[in-house]
């Protein structure tokens, strides 16, 4: 299965260094932009919205 990855809104000036994500139903990929060859972690949406909030807060 092909993955549609999509960009965070806020990455540096230089660009190349952002976080993309990609989603499925049961699975949130993560990788970073700047080394496509390492591999993508693979958390629980769950897992994904707890980060998410932390970050945020």
């Amino acid at each position: 299965m092909a993955l549609t990855w999509s960009k965070f809104t806020y990455s540096g000036s230089q660009g190349g260094d952002c976080v993309e994500v990609a989603t499925c139903p049961h699975t949130v990929h993560i990788r970073d932009s700047k080394d496509l060859t390492v591999p993508a972690l693979a958390v629980s949406p769950d897992s994904w919205t707890s980060f998410v909030e932390f970050a945020a807060s």
